[in-house]
């Protein structure tokens, strides 16, 4: 099929759903509509998948692909690629399986470690540790302060606290589980935060693109300031060594593999200051944004977002 004949597929655009993020999705959604219409795309559909009839509309629309700008629950953790597997309607970005496990931060970790990639140390725990001061203090004793608080499967920092006393510890865990079962509690690694995106299917299509560094004047890259102008906080080329520019493009493209993602993916990182790349999550499904990371970054690389848009098409045909 050449790309002439990729334009003319109808293609549903999937955005909205039920998650914290599902504003942040719809801003994606059309975003990408824009761009995919720049590109020359005839037939697309925005839809939201939170609306009553949005089965139904799939199931009647006879659509040859869908294109999945959705974010958190729902969207990211494997969901809408289930229901698309079933539909048997290919899809953008990964399938059922890389998306459930790059959700959920610690099971994602020990894939991460067998990769031999660097990962804070850490456990898990449930919201009723909140009421257990032995528990409490056993994880102050291990990991140190400070701690980092968060739900072991949600995104773009809903539900996560830095911790630096003992006493603000049950209040950040009981946060943590409002958005999800499960509670991550890490050590805080300091460094430089950079994030990491990565693009295509296959390995030999792998690309890293350019390395977007972060900062920030908070105490960490909170929800207000993930959703300020790009150009209040990304420096792209992150200020890296070669050596260590190396390193953190090897671990994003590892931690891919590793997990069997499609399409693109983006992987948050700090560097210590001896240089050390250190992997925080994954993101499947990157925010598409105008004020997004992965689009900051591919115009960095010389890809226009109209050109990214359509690349993702084309890896979503191939092999499902």
């Amino acid at each position: 099929m050449t790309r002439d004949d990729i334009k003319q597929l109808h293609v549903a655009l999937l955005a909205g759903g039920w998650s914290d993020e599902a504003g942040i999705s719809m801003d994606s959604g059309r975003n990408c509509l824009s761009a995919l219409q720049e590109a020359g795309f005839t037939h697309v559909d925005l839809l939201n998948v939170a609306d009553p009839d949005f089965v139904t509309t799939m199931v009647n629309g006879k659509y040859d692909v869908a294109f999945i700008a959705m974010h958190g629950r729902y969207g990211e953790d494997g969901c809408i690629q289930g229901l698309l597997e079933i539909m048997h309607i290919p899809y953008t970005f990964s399938g059922v399986l890389a998306s459930a496990l790059g959700t959920n931060k610690d099971a994602a970790k020990e894939i991460y470690r067998a990769a031999g990639i660097p990962v804070p140390e850490g456990t898990t725990v449930d919201g009723s540790c909140a009421d257990d001061p032995a528990k409490l203090h056993e994880l102050v004793e291990k990991y140190g302060l400070p701690l980092f608080v968060k739900p072991s499967a949600n995104g773009s920092s809903y539900g996560i606290s830095r911790v630096a006393e003992e006493a603000a510890l049950p209040e950040a865990i009981r946060k943590a589980a409002s958005e999800g079962d499960a509670v991550l509690v890490e050590n805080c690694i300091e460094g430089k935060e950079i994030t990491v995106p990565v693009i295509g299917n296959a390995d030999d299509e792998l690309q890293a693109l350019p390395i977007v560094e972060i900062v920030f004047d908070s105490e960490y890259y909170d929800v207000k300031v993930k959703y300020e102008p790009a150009s209040m906080h990304h420096v792209i080329p992150a200020r890296l060594t070669d050596e260590e520019t190396k390193r953190a493009q090897e671990y994003a493209m590892r931690a891919h593999r590793a997990l069997g993602c499609k399409g693109a993916s983006r992987c948050d990182f700090i560097v210590k200051d001896d240089g050390t790349p250190v992997l925080l999550e994954i993101n499947t499904i990157p925010g598409m944004t105008e004020r997004s990371l992965l689009p900051d970054s591919a115009r960095a690389a010389g890809i226009s977002f109209p050109e990214l848009c359509t690349r993702f098409v084309e890896w979503a045909l191939q092999g499902r």
